[in-house]
């Protein structure tokens, strides 16, 4: 029988009983692989005794804590369905994934009460775990069930075709979806990230990007506890925090969006106090090459990128270390098992497999690989459309080049026609990323009377005496970006919208766009 999650975990439990597994920094408390399997056990009886059966569900609305990570584990000890819920949602949002999920247990804190009290009338089949002290009326709390369970191994048999989790969607455009994922896509996946990160038992992982988004979850947490290293948890992402603690607790190893990495790489004094990190993994959303070249040159480290989505189990490709500044701006070769091609998008359905298109021709990009998802929970014509002829349709636009590197350019919903010509924003968002001033910048396209649409820039600055005037002469002066594709239009903003990837959600930019335009 192929590995499960469970079985992962009790492999590494056997051969480093003794090695520290997991730091929870706001507790302050911390594990090794034979106290935390003592945890996970006590959990997975207590959701078997709360009346959690193979196949049922177990939410987590959880920042980054020690129990999320333990229930991950317990769930798949009982063959219980993980389902890690963003705790960036406001509460109707929670309810909405809630009523698709039907989850027999949902585990909350603190500072998500109020979310929780709101809605949980809604659900009175769900019992509700608090993992803090006071606990409200309506719940129980976690501690109380976990610590009076026994620390006998559960009986339940579970194997690779198992579902072990279903992630929802962060939602770039619209409501999200839960994605199905098997207890062996994800061994693959762990597999994959090991191999590629090079993670040994001798690594110590710091966790800072959000624990329910697969981008940490599967791509660092899980192939760190199957590689027999650490992991430390910080609650939520504080620059200066993250920065002291790879000092503090010599880190070794970490994911961050680009965003994080650009704010801890801004702060004086950082090179000096991550000289314990080795590499550095970044994805979910692309980095401009103004910002790898400028974290590399004052932090010091090797970046790796990862490109992929939540259907995939999230990584597609991988840019190595020695890339980064030879194939800058690449996604990176097709990680380990995996089959890319490019194919000619149609409009009238999904795009036909077969369909491929040459090097430099942009289109939809589509996948097989071994971590694939198994469809989308209670969503049978979505899946259909998603796994069109065996294949995952990303919705991202892209191109191969003749050394076979994946370059993405952009989704298919937010590219911009104007004039008849086709504009990527992602070129227009790097070359206003080169500006100094700019910390963040967003591209969309808005209706024009003349041209069809036109290019609509959202910008986040450093200087708050920045003009748009500046930046249309910065962007004339550009030997990068030709004339039809400058925006016409700038906005400037306090923060751009983000979901939990850190990907933006133009769709919102577009609706704040449209309300500001009819008011």
């Amino acid at each position: 029988m192929y590995a499960t999650l469970g079985s992962i975990f009790d492999q590494t439990v056997s051969k480093f009983p003794n090695k520290e597994a997991i730091v929870d920094l706001k507790k302050g408390q911390r594990w090794t692989y034979g106290e935390w399997r003592d945890d996970v056990l006590r959990c997975a009886n207590a959701l078997t005794a709360a009346g959690v059966g193979k196949g049922d569900r177990v939410s987590t609305f959880l920042f980054n804590t020690s129990e999320l990570a333990t229930t991950l584990f317990a769930c798949a000890k009982i063959g219980a369905i993980f389902n890690p819920i963003n705790f960036r949602l406001k509460s109707e949002e929670v309810a909405y994934i809630l009523k698709d999920a039907t989850p027999k247990v949902v585990m909350f804190e603190e500072l998500l009460k109020d979310q929780v009290a709101s809605i949980q009338s809604q659900f009175p089949d769900t019992q509700f775990w608090f993992i803090n002290e006071e606990t409200p009326s309506y719940a129980k709390n976690y501690h109380d069930e976990v610590g009076k369970a026994p620390t006998t191994n559960p009986t339940v048999e579970v194997s690779e075709s198992d579902t072990y989790a279903i992630m929802y969607t962060s939602g770039t455009t619209g409501r999200p979806k839960g994605v199905i994922h098997r207890h062996r896509d994800m061994a693959e996946q762990s597999l994959i990230c090991t191999a590629v990160l090079h993670y040994t038992k001798n690594d110590v992982g710091l966790v800072i990007a959000p624990m329910f988004h697969c981008a940490e979850l599967h791509c660092c947490v899980i192939p760190r506890v199957q590689a027999g290293a650490s992991s430390i948890i910080m609650h939520q992402f504080n620059p200066m925090a993250a920065v002291d603690t790879v000092e503090q607790e010599k880190v070794t190893v970490m994911f961050a969006v680009p965003t994080m990495w650009s704010m801890m790489a801004e702060l004086e004094g950082a090179a000096s106090k991550v000289k314990s990190l080795q590499r550095g993994l970044y994805g979910a959303a692309p980095m401009a090459p103004v910002l790898v070249k400028r974290v590399k040159d004052i932090l010091g480290i090797n970046l790796i990128q990862a490109y992929g989505q939540t259907e995939m189990g999230p990584a597609i490709t991988f840019l190595a270390e020695d890339e980064q500044l030879t194939k800058v701006g690449s996604a990176g070769k097709p990680a380990y098992n995996h089959e890319i091609r490019i194919v000619m998008p149609n409009e009238d359905g999904p795009s036909e497999p077969d369909n491929v298109l040459k090097p430099g021709q942009v289109g939809e990009i589509i996948v097989k690989g071994p971590c694939m998802m198994a469809g989308y929970f209670n969503r049978k014509e979505a899946t259909e459309k998603a796994l069109y002829k065996g294949w995952y349709h990303s919705s991202d636009l892209g191109y191969m080049d003749e050394d076979g590197y994946l370059y993405v350019a952009d989704r298919v919903d937010d590219m911009i026609i104007s004039g008849g010509e086709n504009i990527y924003p992602r070129e227009v968002e790097d070359v206003l990323h080169e500006h100094d001033s700019v910390q963040d910048v967003a591209v969309v396209g808005i209706p024009d009377e003349k041209w069809g649409e036109s290019v609509l820039a959202f910008v986040v600055t450093k200087d708050p005496s920045l003009t748009a005037e500046d930046l249309e002469k910065f962007c004339k002066n550009n030997d990068k970006l030709a004339g039809y594709k400058r925006p016409r239009q700038y906005q400037f903003v306090e923060e751009l919208p983000r979901n939990a990837s850190g990907k933006i959600q133009k769709f919102l930019l577009r609706e704040q766009r449209a309300e500001s335009a009819n008011q």
